[in-house]
C-alpha cells in the first residue's frame, strides 16, 4: 500500500517540481536579459513605453 501511495506522489511531485524550476529559471534568464538590454541600449530608445 505504501508503495503505491509513494509512486503516486512521485509521479505528481516530479513534473510539478521540473516546470516550477522551468518557471523560475526562465524568470531569472529573462530578467538578466532584460537588464543586459537597457545597459546597452541608446538614451532615446529608453524613453519609449515598454
Amino acid at each position: 500500500m505504501f508503495g503505491g501511495i509513494a509512486i503516486v506522489l512521485v509521479v505528481l511531485l516530479i513534473p510539478v517540481g521540473v516546470l516550477m524550476s522551468g518557471a523560475a529559471a526562465s524568470a531569472i534568464i529573462a530578467e538578466v536579459f532584460h537588464r543586459d538590454g537597457r545597459k546597452d541600449a541608446h538614451p532615446e530608445l529608453l524613453d519609449l513605453p515598454d
